[in-house]
């Protein structure tokens, strides 16, 4: 019989674990209208203040509110030390990396990795090549997913790289929280979040073009029906600078000017959350109505910074994910602090015939899939739904990479039931720019039907706010 999975909040024989002593006596004494009240007070206020995100594929682009949980999830301050000094190592390995695949390729050279994985990806943009970005970064700002199995046994999923989400619902919980609870924060001293925006704006001018004295930063949209519109927007008011479409840009003499009413106004960093396909019809797709024409050689010419650089999905591919352990140990000469979760590549012959005879008990995802979607979890799959991934996989098993089924670690969480353990992850967001930064915790994602480790909003899940305690 499986254990049972590591709960973060009570020990077996019914104990507290001590991070959580104040709260779980706060929860005890706490009638239980107040809490539904409090909760339906949290839903009024994130509909009104308009936290929502858009599921494609459904009727009109259906907007829906991310469920809220008003159980925290609580980490101790020496746990949290661990995992910042982590993601930094593993976030700076990610910069060293995707430098050196557009210039040198030192790693490749050394045969750490085998240059199919990376020259032969479509992830990899070769208009990138000899491209220089100011102070070698590529990604300014990274959201990581990291998940528990046990006892500080914690494992690194998924490295987001390209156009990362879910910190304005970091934000908004925190907020929330405060507001709901005020007396739960003079209880203990948790970390403050709320001086992300201002950290991110920092970050971004420091990443400015060279001789830029005072930089303009816009954040660029899609537009309104983007999933994460409302955090486009959001983080542009957070952070005071302009919120823009690709139509609010043009391109003269290889520099970016946004339109104002008082006439264009130079920019030299560009927030952007457009996928690198759609920046700019001339260099990528010609039919993008997205993108700002000529931004590309602005780009390459040094006089504008785009946040995150153009190509750095090679280094977030699953099958390059994979590789992270190993790009520390060449770029940064230490062992990884946070382990990948152990990983089965389906184009090698010898992991493809174990996958195949033993999908039930696998999670296998789509190499270049992201939100929960094109991805098996066999233990809660029916077996249909197996024979068609089967038949998926037999296709084409280079697409895919499938990973053990770990028993994610749970927080309690509100449900009709009451409160009950639910399996959780931690996306912490870490920034890049002079130093590496980040501020402490994350957005916690929750699957909130029973069983279930699907954490993905698009697939049913919901957030928590993330307590770090102080030391």
């Amino acid at each position: 019989m499986a254990a049972a999975p590591y709960d973060e909040m009570r020990m077996a024989g019914d104990g507290t674990r001590d991070h959580y002593l104040p709260f779980s006596r706060w929860l005890e004494s706490t009638p239980q209208e107040i809490i539904e009240r409090k909760r339906e007070e949290a839903d009024m206020a994130f509909h009104r203040v308009g936290i929502t995100f858009a599921v494609y594929g459904e009727e009109a682009g259906q907007e829906r509110l991310i469920p809220f949980d008003i159980v925290p999830r609580i980490i101790p301050a020496r746990e949290w030390d661990m995992l910042s000094r982590g993601l930094r190592q593993r976030v700076k390995a990610l910069n060293a990396f995707l430098h050196d695949v557009y210039h040198d390729q030192e790693i490749i050279k050394a045969g750490r990795i085998p240059a199919e994985h990376v020259l032969r990806n479509s992830l990899f943009r070769r208009e990138m090549v000899g491209v220089d970005v100011p102070g070698e970064i590529y990604c300014h700002i990274a959201g990581v997913d990291i998940v528990r199995a046990g006892e500080g046994e914690y494992y690194v999923l998924e490295d987001n790289l390209r156009t990362p989400s879910g910190v304005s619902y970091m934000l908004e919980n925190r907020k929330m929280m405060m507001r709901l609870f005020p007396e739960l924060f003079g209880q203990q001293a948790i970390a403050p979040v709320e001086h992300y925006p201002d950290m991110l704006l920092e970050n971004l001018r420091s990443v400015a073009p060279a001789g830029v004295a005072d930089p303009t930063v816009v954040v660029l949209t899609p537009g309104q029906f983007n999933s994460a519109y409302f955090e486009h927007a959001f983080l542009a008011q957070q952070m005071g600078v302009e919120l823009v479409e690709g139509t609010d840009l043009f391109v003269r003499e290889n520099r970016v000017y946004m339109r104002t009413t008082h006439g264009p106004k130079r920019v030299d960093v560009i927030y952007r959350r457009i996928d690198d396909d759609f920046l700019d019809p001339l260099a990528f797709r010609p039919d993008s109505v997205l993108g700002v024409p000529g931004l590309f050689d602005a780009y390459r010419a040094g006089r504008v910074t785009l946040a995150n650089a153009v190509g750095t999905g090679i280094a977030d591919d699953k099958s390059m994910y994979i590789h992270v352990p190993e790009m520390i140990r060449f770029y940064c000469d230490e062992e990884p602090i946070i382990a990948n979760v152990p990983t089965r590549e389906l184009r090698k012959p010898e992991d493809l015939k174990y996958v195949m005879d033993h999908l039930p008990e696998l999670v296998v995802k789509e190499v270049h899939g992201s939100g929960g979607y094109g991805m098996l979890v066999g233990p809660t799959a029916s077996k249909d739904e197996i024979r068609l991934f089967r038949e998926r996989i037999v296709a084409d098993p280079s697409k895919y990479i499938a990973q053990p089924t770990l028993a994610l670690s749970t927080c309690p969480t509100f449900v009709e039931s009451g409160v009950a353990p639910r399996h959780v992850d931690l996306r912490p967001f870490v920034l890049s720019g002079k130093e590496v930064n980040m501020v402490p915790g994350g957005l916690t994602r929750v699957a909130l039907k029973e069983g279930s480790l699907v954490v993905n909003s698009s697939q049913g899940g919901g957030t928590k706010d993330t307590w770090v305690l102080e030391h």
